[in-house]
Order: structure tokens, then C-alpha cells, then sequence
């Protein structure tokens, strides 16, 4: 089947570099799209024609509303309503509205990052559990930021464990500030990214905005503060109960993290597997859970997310395959138990 729409406006946003926004609308529809004069071709088999269709009359649409579609909100819009056939691409970019977070103007870019900022709007502590790049610490910052500028809080306190990934704390130079400085530096980022340096250097300086370890957490009580957990999977069972129960008078807390990269030592069970078992279901508390689809940094991101999921999924059934074989092996290398009680005797033979 084949369909026509015509597209007079935006035909370089709707492309995007190197064409990647009509690849993910192709690929993820298995349509093929053939630009024409002034319109674009769909082919293919007709349900997925009729939704691509569909999803590029949304676009045109809001184009001629005035939409724009910064580079990269396409791409992302565009993996979520060609994966998910209940969103239109018209509901999707209207119910992600933009919020103001200082100088910077964002949108949620996919479903889940819609939900993660509603449920921060709604809850005072929200869980965001996924991987790489699906924006869970620079939403949260963004979100204090808000809070704080409306004045809906006093205060923000950023906080992540100083864990090392492979080097060791002691090792370098400078004092104790100076030596967590690197494990907090993309909490720093994410704030120079929504306000002017030199406003959160007299936020810094005058505790309004507070970046610390998690260890410099335990015996406080923070009220009208909006606070922040981030890589909470490097925290431990104990550490995160301690961070959970500072949370005082009109505070919200936000904890992020990605199971998949835990570095804790050894055997030491994360805090954050651990606080999901513990409080899941309980009122008040929300869990935003991202996956790859999730992903808003570069293309390749998600695809690296996706490759290491599937060997992940291969090691651990050849594992629990051979853990399997094994046993059966053992089992078969068991000698019988010797028997109990008295043996039958034979029956004698009369001697002829």
C-alpha cells in the first residue's frame, strides 16, 4: 500500500541530521519513505501505512501551529509513537509541555520522562531506576531548580556516594572537598547548565545549593528542601535508609540510579535493590522505571544499552545453564547408599 502526505514546512526538521528522524519513523514502522516534490511517500503494508500517515499529518499540523522541534525532540518523539501505537504524536508533544528551569526551557521528551516529572510534581519521594541518558538526574536538578526559584523551597542538597570505580579516594590530591569534587562533578554540570555561573557560585557559597557525599548526610534533618539522590545504586541498604529518613517539613526528595551499573565491592548488596523491595506499594511514593527507549543522548546510546541487556541476558542463561548441568552431573557421580536392614538369605541347595 501506498500514501501520500504533503509536507510543505519542516521537511529538514522531519529528516533530521543525516536523515535519523526518517530512518526511526522506516525502521520502526518497516514502511519505506520516498520524498517527492512537495510531499512523502509511505509504502508498505497498510496498518503500518495508515500510522505512519498518521504521525506525519500530527507533524505537519503542528508545524503550521508554530511547534518547533529543537534537534533531538524529534528523533525521541518519534521512537515513542512508532513503538507505541495508543500515543499520538500530537498528545505526546502537547501533554510534555514546557517548564521554564531558569534560563533553560524543557519538555519531556518521552512518555516515561513525562510521568517522572508529573510524579516529582505530585509526590514527595519519586524513585527514577534506568539506565544511561534517559535524563533522570538532569530532570530532577531541573525540577529543584523550579522549586527553588518559585520558592518553594529554601534550599537544594545534591548528594551521590563517593564510590570509586577502580581508583581509590586517598589517592588523590587535594583536600576532602577537593577529593569528592569529581564523583559530584554532573550534579555541577546540570546546575551550570540551568543557571548562571555566577549565580549558583553565591547559591554555593551561601549554602542555598549544597553538593555533598552521601556521607555527610547522616544526622540531619532537612526541612523545605528539595533534595537529591543520585547513583543510588552505589549506595548501600544501610546508607539509604539513612538519606530517606533526613527528608523533614515540606521537602520532596528525588532518588536516581541504573541497576545496571552497580560498583560496589563484591557481595555488598546495592540500597537501591534492596529499597525497592522494601518500599514499593507504599502511598505516597513513586517508582519511575526508564528503559532504553528512554534514551535521549546520541543514537548509538540506546543501541549500547540495548547490546549490553541482550549479553547480560545470554551470560546469565548460559550460566544458570551450567549451574544446571552441573548439579545433574554431581548428582549422577553419588554412589547408591548402602542398604539397611537384614539381607534375604539365599536359599540353600541340598547337596545330592
Amino acid at each position: 500500500m501506498k500514501l501520500s502526505v504533503q509536507i510543505t514546512r519542516g521537511i529538514e526538521s522531519l529528516f533530521g541530521t543525516r536523515d535519523e528522524n526518517i530512518r526511526v519513523l522506516e525502521k520502526g514502522l518497516n514502511v519505506t519513505a520516498s520524498l517527492l516534490h512537495d510531499s512523502l511517500e509511505i509504502e508498505g503494508e497498510e496498518p503500518n501505512v495508515i500510522r505512519a500517515a498518521s504521525i506525519l499529518e500530527d507533524y505537519v499540523a503542528l508545524v503550521k501551529e508554530g511547534q518547533l522541534f529543537p534537534n533531538g525532540d524529534l528523533n525521541g518523539y518519534l521512537r515513542v509513537v512508532t513503538e507505541d501505537p495508543e500515543v499520538t504524536l500530537r498528545s505526546l508533544v502537547h501533554s510534555g509541555r514546557q517548564r521554564n528551569f531558569g534560563k533553560k526551557t524543557l519538555a519531556p521528551k518521552t512518555v516515561n520522562q513525562r510521568r517522572y516529572v508529573e510524579a516529582i510534581e505530585r509526590h514527595d519521594l519519586v524513585f527514577g531506576i534506568g539506565p544511561a541518558g534517559t535524563g533522570k538526574t538532569y530532570l530532577a536538578v531541573a525540577m529543584a531548580v523550579s522549586a527553588l526559584l518559585n520558592k518553594r523551597v529554601s534550599r537544594i542538597v545534591l548528594t551521590r556516594p563517593a564510590v570509586e570505580a577502580g581508583e581509590r579516594l586517598g589517592f588523590l590530591p587535594g583536600n576532602l572537598q577537593e577529593k569528592v569534587d569529581p564523583y559530584l562533578r554532573p550534579l555541577y554540570d546540570a546546575l551550570y547548565d540551568m543557571l548562571d555561573a555566577e549565580k549558583v557560585e553565591k547559591l554555593l557559597e551561601r549554602a542555598v545549593i549544597e553538593v555533598a557525599p552521601i556521607a555527610f548526610m547522616r544526622g540531619r534533618t532537612l526541612n523545605d528542601s528539595f533534595i537529591i539522590l543520585d547513583e543510588a545504586q552505589n549506595s548501600t541498604a544501610e546508607q539509604m535508609k539513612m538519606v530517606l529518613t533526613r527528608q523533614g517539613f515540606n521537602s520532596k526528595m528525588v532518588v536516581t540510579g541504573d541497576l545496571t551499573q552497580i560498583d560496589l565491592p563484591s557481595g555488598k548488596r546495592s540500597g537501591l535493590t534492596h529499597v525497592v523491595d522494601v518500599l514499593r506499594g507504599i502511598e505516597g511514593i513513586s517508582f519511575i522505571n526508564f528503559d532504553d527507549r528512554d534514551v535521549v543522548r546520541h543514537a548509538l546510546v540506546q543501541r549500547i544499552v540495548k547490546a549490553y541487556e541482550r549479553y547480560e541476558t545470554m551470560v546469565s542463561g548460559a550460566q544458570l545453564a551450567l549451574k544446571l548441568t552441573d548439579t545433574g552431573a554431581e548428582a549422577s557421580r553419588i554412589p547408591p547408599e548402602p542398604l539397611t536392614g537384614r539381607q534375604p538369605e539365599s536359599p540353600e541347595i541340598p547337596l545330592v
